[in-house]
């Protein structure tokens, strides 16, 4: 498999629609972790344009709670209670108890869960909405793999784009 300059797996150009889709959001994964290394926690807390509250800690923090949301709950149809619940804005507002490497130690482990939790599963195999997320989508109660994941690349794409902002507002490195 072919690599960026900076790492990161290029997704394969052609693969079967589970490697394809796993691939893609492993793809934006490290994009986020890129985005991320090397800062502190003053850093990581940096929002880029006024009034906006946004910071790479908080996107992070978001991003753990999407993925466990998602996968974990909405797919596997797990128990478990939110991570940040300092931060009922959907992690978005920094947990100043934790610093920044915990959050994303916190991250990296909803990701290996949900990598083991993904692994095997057929793209058509369902989990079940939740009320609030039920009512976003129109109230379907049942929703794909292949969706979730879709879901999830989107979201890591769109908070990708503010990463890459918030990364250059506070040391002026860029990239892709």
């Amino acid at each position: 498999m072919s690599t960026l300059p900076d790492g990161r797996r290029i997704p394969p150009l052609t693969a079967d629609e589970p490697a394809m889709l796993a691939s893609w959001l492993d793809m934006h994964r490290a994009t986020l972790a890129i985005k991320c290394s090397g800062l502190d926690d003053e850093q990581a807390l940096r929002t880029s344009v006024e009034p906006s509250s946004l910071c790479l800690f908080g996107l992070v923090q978001h991003l753990a709670e999407v993925e466990r949301n998602w996968i974990q709950r909405i797919f596997d149809q797990r128990d478990v209670p939110p991570i940040f619940e300092k931060s009922p804005d959907g992690g978005f507002t920094p947990d100043r108890d934790r610093t920044f490497a915990e959050v994303l130690a916190v991250w990296e482990g909803e990701v290996a869960v949900n990598r083991k939790i993904c692994e095997g599963r057929a793209p058509d195999e369902t989990g079940r909405l939740g009320a609030g997320e039920a009512a976003v989508v129109g109230g379907e109660a049942e929703v794909s793999l292949r969706w979730v994941l879709i879901h999830l690349i989107e979201e890591y794409a769109r908070h990708n784009g503010h990463a890459d902002l918030l990364r250059e507002r506070i040391d002026g490195v860029t990239g892709t």
